[in-house]
């Protein structure tokens, strides 16, 4: 366990002691006063052999803000694609996330906010989601004391909503989009004492979010990317990610910090177009309309952070179509065999469109982030299940194996 740690307004600076409802600062509010857990790395002393490649995030128990992990299921140890030559470009990697129990990044930060959630000794916990969130925090509870309580918005892919119903959460299905879920969930959850998993407003779920970046450093030697794409949504993911590779920096376990680029749906831009406004940095709300319903988020709660984050990094956002999204899934299912979820193959989306516009170098090592998997919405590609029905003949057969060969 971290002992050695406080929380930080991300606007402000202000420090605060760690505390069972502190979520965001009293002086900047919910939006600008998201926080953020800073170390005594002097104080923590960590060493490259302490880490095993095939170890789930509890062996980052050191550098996470907790006192007990009492989660049952593997969260983490997920596989790393490599491919040389990768459409021109030396090194090309995948950190594919879908193996995690409930099929997505979400694991990670679920995993700590349970965590959390023991240590302050509450008895539900609860949150609003488009649905992976949801899925994760209904999945990994179901082997713990706590309730569990979820909010969604009427949109949720039904197969995302399947996993709440087999996991047995409470489901509160909320006419409006996740902006209106998330809202109404925030006063319920305050007025019945409840502990928030929410994104943003939960400072110790983006260091849930850091171990796919630390763990990417240990599967690769601790040879850093020089280049990670991320999609990003509410902005938490990618400032997770930031972290970790921040972390691991300032523990002089690594030598750099790669240049991270968050990828958003061109529907759904909010923190793209918050970070080309420059600093000091306001949030610009819209109406996300996008088929990436992970990262459908118009009003992204953890901006501020992810555009100071990405600022650091020496990076940059940059937007794709959702057609660019959809030929991303059947692209990257075909030459890397990765099914992602829309939000997932977004980054990859990403990776394309930064390489036709000559923003990386073909002789850069890439790290792109699928952070779903497929099973998890198919209405994106429903349209493209048409496959003819054969007659049972011998002849029939051969001539369609003729037609498609």
């Amino acid at each position: 366990m971290c002992n050695t740690y406080k929380l930080r307004c991300i606007t402000c600076g202000k420090l605060f002691e760690p505390s069972p409802t502190l979520y965001t600062c009293d002086k900047c509010g919910p939006r600008y006063g998201t926080i953020e857990v800073v170390y005594d790395y002097d104080k923590i002393k960590l060493k490259k052999s302490q880490f095993n490649k095939c170890g789930d995030i509890s062996q980052f128990k050191a550098i996470l803000p907790i006192k007990e992990y009492p989660i049952r299921q593997k969260v983490g140890n997920t596989p790393l694609l490599s491919f040389k030559n990768f459409y021109g470009v030396k090194n090309v990697i995948f950190k594919y996330d879908g193996t995690n129990p409930t099929g997505s990044y979400k694991d990670r930060a679920t995993a700590i906010a349970i965590s959390k959630a023991y240590e302050y000794n509450f008895d539900t916990i609860y949150c609003a989601s488009t649905g992976n969130a949801a899925s994760s925090l209904a999945g990994l509870t179901t082997t713990t004391k706590l309730k569990t309580f979820i909010f969604v918005p009427s949109n949720i892919p039904i197969a995302k909503l399947a996993q709440l119903v087999v996991y047995g959460a409470n489901i509160l299905k909320i006419d409006g989009n996740y902006d209106t879920a998330f809202d109404i969930s925030m006063k319920i959850g305050s007025k019945l004492n409840w502990y928030s998993r929410n994104s943003a407003i939960n400072p110790y779920l983006l260091e849930g979010k850091k171990t796919g970046a630390m763990e990417l450093i240990v599967q690769l030697d601790f040879n850093v990317p020089d280049v990670v794409f991320v999609s990003v949504g509410d902005g938490t993911v990618i400032s997770g990610i930031f972290k970790g590779f921040y972390d691991f920096y300032k523990l002089n376990l690594t030598n750099k910090i790669p240049k991270i680029i968050g990828v958003q749906a061109e529907g759904a831009d909010a923190v793209a177009k918050t970070f080309e406004k420059g600093r000091p940095y306001t949030p610009f709300d819209i109406q996300p309309n996008t088929i990436a319903d992970s990262i459908s988020v118009g009003k992204p709660r953890d901006v501020i952070k992810a555009c100071k984050y990405v600022e650091k990094s020496k990076g940059k956002f940059i937007r794709v179509s959702d057609i660019e999204i959809q030929k991303a899934i059947f692209e990257l299912a075909q030459k890397t065999g990765i099914f992602a979820e829309p939000a997932g193959a977004t980054a990859f989306a990403g990776f394309k469109k930064a390489l036709s516009q000559k923003f990386i170098s073909k002789n850069e090592s890439i790290a792109i982030f699928i952070t779903g998997n497929g099973l998890k919405d198919v209405n994106p590609i429903k349209n493209n299940i048409k496959i003819k029905k054969i007659p049972p003949k011998l002849e029939e057969v051969l001539k369609y194996i003729e037609v498609i060969k």
